[in-house]
């Protein structure tokens, strides 16, 4: 391994589950850490559905190789990013065994990462083959999770949870994401997912809650246009923010 593999840490945002906001989680966070001067670059791992490179406007371009290995492109404010979005034809199903999804796995994370000192990787939902992959392999400094606050995602959460601590990755903390919803007409905010579900989790499995990320339109609409909303100000960019200043201080303590 070079001096520069040692140097980056990685950091999995995970979930028990799909459906959850992992990936728009993951983007966010890449951005808020970026603007907290952290020199980040963000994975796409999830090799059978990928998606960083549309929330991070980034779908029209291809990684080139040097030295037998990927050259990141750009993302979001400059962010150095791979996905097997920028790999394969858009839309095309990659019909892949275990092996194979790892081994595209470990060519995303061995890539020619300049000066970036923290890979965000945002993984696959569940705990199949590639999370095995990178917890044996890659060795994460740190998990994020991410859940909605729902009896159901909770439960797969907390199997998530399970996996990093068997393979020795300490845990940053728990996101409880779609936390209420804010009528945007008259304000009033409802819970579809339930309230303080994740908060409750994180305390019974002694663990950091790092923050809620509410559900609202506006998240959604700019991930859809490539424009995370981190990337801006306003109370949607700050609830990803304070959640990227909590990572930072635990990156920095555990440095």
């Amino acid at each position: 391994m070079t001096a520069e593999r040692r140097a980056l840490r990685i950091l999995a945002i995970a979930s028990g589950k799909g459906g959850v906001g992992k990936s728009t989680l993951s983007a966010n966070l890449a951005v808020a850490l970026h603007r907290l001067g952290i020199r980040v670059g963000l994975v796409d791992a999830d090799i059978y559905g990928p998606s960083q490179a549309k929330l991070m406007d980034s779908e029209d371009q291809k990684p080139v190789a040097r030295d037998k290995k990927l050259v990141p492109v750009t993302g979001t404010l400059g962010i150095p990013m791979l996905s097997m979005a920028h790999l394969v034809e858009p839309g095309k199903a990659l019909a892949w065994r275990g092996p194979m999804a790892g081994n595209a796995l470990s060519q995303l994370i061995d890539a020619h990462w300049g000066d970036a000192e923290l890979l965000v990787v945002d993984m696959p939902p569940g705990t199949g083959d590639i999370q095995l992959s990178m917890v044996q392999k890659h060795k994460p400094a740190g998990a994020v999770i991410v859940s909605t606050p729902q009896d159901l995602a909770l439960i797969d959460a907390t199997r998530a949870v399970s996996l990093f601590n068997q393979a020795g990755v300490p845990m940053v903390g728990l996101v409880e994401n779609m936390a209420g919803y804010a009528c945007p007409h008259c304000g009033e905010v409802s819970d579809p997912f339930g309230q303080g579900g994740a908060e409750s989790t994180a305390g019974d499995l002694s663990m950091p809650f790092l923050g809620r990320i509410p559900l609202a339109i506006d998240i959604r609409s700019r991930s859809d246009a490539g424009d995370p909303p981190a990337a801006g100000e306003g109370p949607h960019a700050g609830a990803f923010h304070a959640i990227a200043r909590k990572v930072a201080d635990w990156l920095k303590a555990t440095a």
